[in-house]
C-alpha cells in the first residue's frame, strides 16, 4: 500500500469516525423520536465545497428562524458523495439526518460502483439548481459559442476542456456538447481537475482552451474579463447572470448541478411529513431567500413523488450519458 493509499484510507476512517461519534451525540439528547428536537445536515464532502456550503447555509437559516432546537452540520468527504450516501444509508431508520445530494452524486454512484443509490434512500426535497458555465482565456480566438463548437469539431482532440472529476457535471455537459455537435463524445480531450480554481489556472496557462464549472467558480474572473463565459447550462436564461445559455444559441444542452436532501431509508411516515415540512419552513425563510440571490442559485423546490421521479429521470440520463463517454 503506498502513501497515498495510506493517507487517503486513515481520511475515511477519521471522517467516518466523525460521523459515527456525531450520529451518536445527535441522537443522545433526550430521546425524541422528531428531528425538530435536533437534526443532523450530512454534506458528503469536505468543508468549503458546493455541498458543504448547502447544508451550512441551511443550517444558518433553521437556526435562524428556529426550525430545529439544534442544528450541526457533519462532513463525511470521499467518492463524489457515495461515502456519505453509504453510511446514512447503513443508519436505517434514524430520524434525525439529512444528506445533502445532488446532480454530482449520480455519476459518482455510477463511476464508483456504488453498493448503494439514491434509491436506498426516501427523497425530502430538492431545494436549488446551480448551472455551469463554459469559459475561455478572455484572449482567446473564440469570441462565441459557435466559435468553440466549430474548433471541437475540427480538432476535437486538440481542443482541450478542463473540468472538475471525471463523470461530475462539467464532465457530462463536455459530453453532451460534443455529442448535439455532432461529435462522438469519446475523443473529446476532457482533462480533470479537483475544483474549479485549477480549472481557472489551466485556462490562464493555456493548457486548456475552453473550462466548465459553476458560475460561481469563474464569476470573478469573468467580471475582470480574464476569462470570456461562453455559454451557461441552464434551461433558460438566469436572472442576475449576463451569459446566454446553450439552447438559446441553438445547441440544446442543459444541465443543473441541483441540490436536495434525502434521509435513511427506515423513517416512519410521521418522520417523513416532519423533515419535508421543516424544509419546506426553510425555503420560506428570508436567509434562504438570500442564500439563493447571494449565490446565484435558482429556487427549484420540488418533494414527494415530483422529487423521486425526477431523482429516477436523472440517474437514467446521467447513466447514458457516463456510457456514453466510455467510462
Amino acid at each position: 500500500m503506498n502513501r497515498r493509499t495510506l493517507v487517503t484510507t486513515a481520511f475515511a476512517l477519521v471522517a467516518s469516525l466523525a460521523f459515527v461519534l456525531a450520529a451518536i451525540n445527535a441522537s443522545g439528547s433526550g430521546g425524541a423520536a422528531s428531528p425538530r428536537t435536533k437534526i443532523t445536515l450530512v454534506a458528503p464532502a469536505a468543508p468549503g465545497g458546493g455541498w458543504d456550503a448547502f447544508a451550512r447555509e441551511g443550517q444558518q437559516a433553521m437556526r435562524i428562524n428556529g426550525i430545529a432546537g439544534g442544528v450541526q452540520v457533519v462532513n463525511v468527504p470521499g467518492a463524489s458523495g457515495t461515502i456519505g450516501l453509504g453510511q446514512v444509508v447503513g443508519m436505517g431508520d434514524r430520524h434525525d439526518l439529512l444528506l445533502v445530494t445532488g446532480g454530482v452524486m449520480l455519476g459518482g454512484i455510477i463511476l464508483n460502483d456504488s453498493a448503494v443509490s439514491l434509491d436506498d434512500t426516501v427523497p425530502i426535497a430538492r431545494l436549488a439548481d446551480d448551472f455551469n458555465v463554459l469559459v475561455v482565456p478572455g484572449d482567446s480566438p473564440f469570441e462565441t459559442l459557435e466559435d468553440f463548437v466549430a474548433a471541437l469539431q475540427n480538432d476535437a482532440g486538440g481542443t482541450a476542456i478542463a473540468g472538475g472529476s471525471l463523470g461530475g457535471i462539467d464532465h457530462l455537459l463536455a459530453g453532451m456538447l460534443a455529442a448535439e455537435s455532432g461529435i462522438d463524445p469519446q475523443t473529446v480531450n476532457y482533462i480533470a481537475y479537483p475544483g474549479g480554481g485549477e480549472v481557472v489556472t489551466s485556462l490562464l496557462s493555456s493548457t486548456a482552451a475552453a473550462g466548465l464549472s459553476g458560475y460561481n467558480e469563474f464569476r470573478d474572473q469573468i467580471d475582470s474579463g480574464n476569462l470570456r463565459a461562453l455559454a451557461i447550462s441552464a434551461h433558460e436564461p438566469v436572472e442576475g447572470i449576463d451569459v446566454p445559455t446553450f439552447r438559446e444559441q441553438g445547441v440544446e444542452v442543459s444541465m443543473s448541478n441541483w441540490r436536495g436532501y434525502v434521509a435513511p431509508p427506515g423513517i416512519t411516515d410521521e418522520v417523513y411529513d416532519e423533515l419535508v415540512a421543516m424544509v419546506t419552513e426553510l425555503r420560506a425563510t428570508e436567509e434562504w431567500t438570500d442564500t439563493l440571490e447571494r449565490n446565484n442559485w435558482v429556487d427549484s423546490f420540488m418533494v414527494g413523488d415530483e422529487f423521486a421521479d425526477f431523482i429516477r429521470d436523472e440517474s437514467d440520463r446521467t447513466e447514458a450519458i457516463v456510457r456514453g463517454l466510455g467510462l
